[in-house]
């Protein structure tokens, strides 16, 4: 929230996103990217996890091969299905991207709200 109670701004936030990005390749992974990870991390499944954000599994498999890509990391270890059904597992450098992303996350939120209070404090006078 960026003002009080009543305030024109009350409702306004500030939000941004995080991305990482190549010199010669662009974009590798943006918001969409590591929440994807994220919820497959949660789910145990590259397709629950495509379902839970509304893509389909084609496309969210090509985004996972693409962020590989541009890291030049795995970042899936994919069990086939079977009698018990499949799962897919974060790699040791999945779960480090993630963890770092949350970290990141964490730092710039409180960073940002500092910030943010400073900015609404100046246009709210």
């Amino acid at each position: 929230m960026a003002g009080s109670k009543g305030s024109k701004y009350y409702d306004i936030f500030l939000d941004y996103s995080i991305r990482l990005e190549h010199k010669k390749k662009g974009s590798i992974i943006n918001h969409y990217g590591f929440k994807l990870i994220k919820k497959i991390k949660e789910t145990g499944s590259l397709k629950a996890a495509a379902d839970e954000m509304g893509v389909s599994y084609r496309k969210a498999w090509g985004n996972i091969e693409d962020i590989e890509k541009g890291l030049d990391i795995k970042l899936l270890d994919r069990q086939r299905g079977g009698a018990h059904g499949g799962k897919t597992l974060l790699t040791e450098d999945g779960e480090k991207l993630i963890d770092a992303h949350n970290e990141l996350r964490e730092e710039f939120d409180i960073a940002i709200s500092k910030i943010t209070k400073k900015f609404f404090s100046v246009i709210n006078n």
